[in-house]
């Protein structure tokens, strides 16, 4: 008999929100300072990282290579210690450690396999796993180019010029240029094609660069020199893309949201809510406390690319169905191979609740309807949760089948949403 999934009933809302939340750390941050504290020439102290699946999964998979991660209250210590194998590694369904992880191991002596949820088995890496055989690391992978695979690492890797197809993800740029420092040769990396997702990359870049690393632009890429990387101890910043779900509420129900420490200056693709929520009608400032977003009771359309900004997506694509105009989302062909087929899941969820959309082979054009009850799938999906809740503040009647999807980067997620509504947590079946 299978398993009966739980469904969440996401609450409605008819009056206006008046809240100040706070989010946890930031994913992109975590998961890029656990990999540089593991390779740094000591010990480092992650201060207030975000614990949940996809970091949690990080922290496992360096310490299946040897590296130490030692819980200190919410913080993590990190030690770094000769990699080795073999090993087994977990990856879920994080594209993190899928790009990330594998520069890595072929530091390591020994094999090291990675696999995960079935889900990740379909999720592209054939352009990072080309790059780390032209670097003459070992890598056997049936030859699907995705998990699981298995990276034969020789303690060594020589580095040198490379390139590499990065038109699946930046992940892959990121995942090679954070281990690229221990390379013997360091790296000259030129992507070619399409690079989605830039704000990563510089994020990566700026990280590695904090961290003592010299890091030069070519005009082709990058090239990182080889050399040790400085251990620090790092606070890090709120996850700017999780806080898009409660901001939003403010212009959904023509409420007020506050986001605590919203930082002045980040290279987090999230930073760029203000300017997207401002385009469909909210109005944005900064105080002390941090970044407030007010409601006008109308929600403008949108008509965007959102190639840097992908993860933000679902939560926009969600305003677009409860806006008072059609949309057109483009610059995220790179999203059908994320953890879902993002633009298909987001077709299939708003056409539920009443609203047209077409897909474009890099986007989608949305015109919204007339709102209807539905239950969505979350597609194991976590933005796909964060996406229903937004939808279900303005339409009653909105469930979700597999809410705890979300636990992959905020498990307390529905707990927040409804401190943030001043009620208890949906109803569940």
């Amino acid at each position: 008999m299978a398993a009966v999934s739980e469904v969440w009933t996401t609450p409605y809302r008819v009056t206006p929100v008046d809240a100040v939340v706070s989010v946890p750390g930031s994913k992109s941050v975590t998961a890029r300072e656990l990999v540089l504290a593991a390779l740094a020439d000591g010990s480092s102290r992650l201060v207030r990282p975000l614990r949940a699946r996809d970091t949690e999964l990080m922290a496992g998979a360096l310490r299946a290579l040897g590296v130490r991660i030692d819980d200190a209250g919410t913080d993590w210590l990190v030690t770094p210690g000769p990699l080795r194998g073999p090993a087994e590694v977990d990856a879920g369904l994080a594209g993190t450690i899928l790009r990330f992880l594998p520069p890595v191991a072929a530091l390591a002596t020994g094999p090291v396999r990675i696999d995960g949820d079935p889900r990740l088995r379909d999720r592209p890496n054939a352009g990072l796993l080309t790059a780390l055989r032209a670097l003459d690391v070992e890598v056997e992978d049936g030859g699907r180019g995705r998990a699981p695979f298995t990276v034969h690492g020789a303690g060594r890797v020589r580095g040198g010029a490379l390139s590499v197809d990065a038109t699946e993800s930046s992940q892959i740029v990121s995942g090679l240029l954070l281990a690229a420092p221990r390379f013997e040769e360091g790296l000259d990396l030129t992507p070619t094609g399409d690079l989605p997702s830039m704000p990563h990359v510089e994020m990566t870049v700026t990280t590695l660069a904090e961290h003592g690393v010299r890091v030069t632009a070519t005009g082709r890429g990058w090239r990182v020199s080889p050399g040790p990387i400085a251990a620090l101890d790092r606070v890090i910043e709120p996850d700017l893309s999780n806080a898009a779900p409660f901001l939003a509420a403010a212009l959904v129900t023509g409420g007020r949201v506050t986001v605590r420490d919203w930082p002045e200056a980040t290279t987090q693709p999230g930073a760029q809510l203000d300017r997207l929520l401002s385009a469909m009608g909210a109005e944005v400032t900064r105080s002390p406390e941090g970044l407030e977003v007010a409601g006008t009771g109308t929600v403008r359309p949108l008509v965007a690319d959102l190639g840097e900004v992908g993860e933000l997506t679902p939560v926009l694509a969600a305003l677009c169905a409860l806006a008072d105009g059609p949309s057109r989302l483009t610059g995220v062909g790179h999203l059908r191979g994320h953890e879902t087929d993002r633009l298909q899941a987001l077709d299939e969820v708003l056409t539920a609740v009443g609203a047209t959309v077409e897909q474009l082979p890099d986007g989608l054009v949305i015109q919204p309807g007339t709102p209807r009850p539905a239950r969505l799938d979350s597609y194991a999906d976590h933005r796909m949760v964060m996406a229903a809740a937004v939808l279900g503040l303005a339409i009653d009647g909105v469930e979700v089948a597999d809410p705890g999807a979300v636990g992959k980067t905020l498990p307390d997620f529905r707990e927040r949403w409804a401190r943030l509504l001043g009620d208890s947590v949906g109803a569940n079946s």
